[in-house]
């Protein structure tokens, strides 16, 4: 949801004291009238005047001081310096990560059409990817379990593919993202049964996942890198609260927590609509809340804007439900969400190629890249 910042000036504590400016002028009034009566000497008078102005001032110093530290603590970097909508002037050509390749896998996958979780589409990708992973050195794997489907009450098999790169790294960093797509465009004004093949909903974060993994088997890192492509994430058809979402990442949480495996995941970022060519990526309101992914979600957004790629947005603005919240709350994986919800063709059948951008991913990826390998 939106989100309005509050006053600067009130946020830093800095707003005038309407009483306390009155409380000074009563004792300034007090010190002359007893100058005048005799009480004090006008010496004496004048040492304990300058005594409260001064003890005043250390306090407002003092209370400042602490006020700004606070802020510069608890809000995101550059908070007043990065204004919201840039575009960078960036190529293709300027970007060390292959944008133009990464758009051709995109296209190969809406080819296949939708790719519902159990359908012939699903099969048809997880057959390219499984092929695709294995022959650039990735381990692939399949956590495969079944789900009854909502409507017939059916088993309906679904696998998450689990893509491993140097599994003998014991820390290691969790990238992600979901490639099931919904079963119909039910935001579709016109035809919310139509034909869903979700470009930007489903494959562009598989798509920048594909072309990452050619920079994997050279990874100089303390960390091995897990690629993990859930199901299932919106396998809904009633677009209610009867709707439910997330099983695959919810699996693989409770999997990790029930069976904990010898590695141990730092950190975790997952990719959702990261191909819109009309790039805005703001600061997701759960990432930077959890204190576990906060530094992380700095630490992206800094290495963005070290690159120049200014669609990175410093600014909270969304608070979205997404398989980040299945693998922090249930796996306690620190896992935070890079995605772009200002998407107008969201849950239709306009999600297509033709909104979806080689340029983007490009700086997706180089960002993402740039901080895996520069992670401590």
């Amino acid at each position: 949801m939106p989100s309005t910042r509050g006053n600067v000036k009130s946020r830093l504590g800095l707003s005038p004291s309407k009483g306390g400016t009155n409380r000074a002028l009563q004792a300034s009034t007090t010190v002359v009238e007893s100058q005048r009566r005799g009480k004090l000497s006008p010496a004496m008078g004048i040492m304990r005047k300058v005594s409260g102005q001064t003890v005043f001032l250390v306090f407002v110093v003092i209370g400042s001081c602490l006020a700004l530290g606070y802020v510069f603590l608890t809000q995101p970097p550059n908070l007043l310096e990065e204004p919201q909508g840039q575009v960078s002037r960036l190529a293709l050509d300027d970007i060390p990560f292959n944008g133009r390749r990464a758009f051709g896998y995109l296209e190969k996958i809406c080819d296949l059409g939708p790719r519902m979780s159990g359908s012939d589409g699903m099969r048809k990708q997880q057959k390219l990817l499984a092929e695709h992973f294995r022959k650039l050195g990735g381990h692939v794997t399949f956590q495969r379990f079944q789900v009854r489907h909502p409507l017939t009450g059916q088993p309906v098999p679904m696998a998450n593919l689990v893509v491993q790169w140097h599994p003998q790294r014991r820390e290691r960093i969790l990238l992600c993202a979901h490639y099931d797509t919904r079963p119909y465009p039910d935001r579709d004004p016109l035809r919310p049964r139509g034909t869903f093949v979700g470009a930007n909903d489903g494959a562009s974060g598989v798509s920048l996942l594909m072309e990452l993994a050619h920079d994997m088997p050279q990874l100089e890192s303390r960390y091995g890198v897990d690629f993990v492509l859930f199901d299932a994430e919106e396998f809904c058809f009633f677009n209610s609260e009867k709707d439910r979402y997330f099983i695959g990442s919810e699996y693989f949480a409770r999997r990790y927590v029930a069976q904990p495996p010898e590695h141990r995941y730092r950190y975790g970022v997952l990719l959702d609509m990261v191909g819109d060519a009309d790039l805005q990526i703001y600061y997701e309101r759960n990432s930077v809340s959890w204190p576990d992914t906060r530094k992380m979600v700095y630490e992206i957004w800094k290495t963005a804007r070290r690159l120049g790629v200014r669609e990175f947005v410093s600014r909270k603005k969304y608070e979205i439900r997404d398989d980040h919240l299945k693998l922090r709350l249930i796996g306690k994986i620190p896992t935070c969400d890079i995605i772009d919800f200002d998407y107008p063709y969201w849950h239709t059948e306009g999600d297509t190629p033709q909104r979806c951008s080689a340029l983007s991913l490009a700086k997706v990826g180089w960002v993402l890249n740039e901080w895996i390998k520069n992670t401590p």
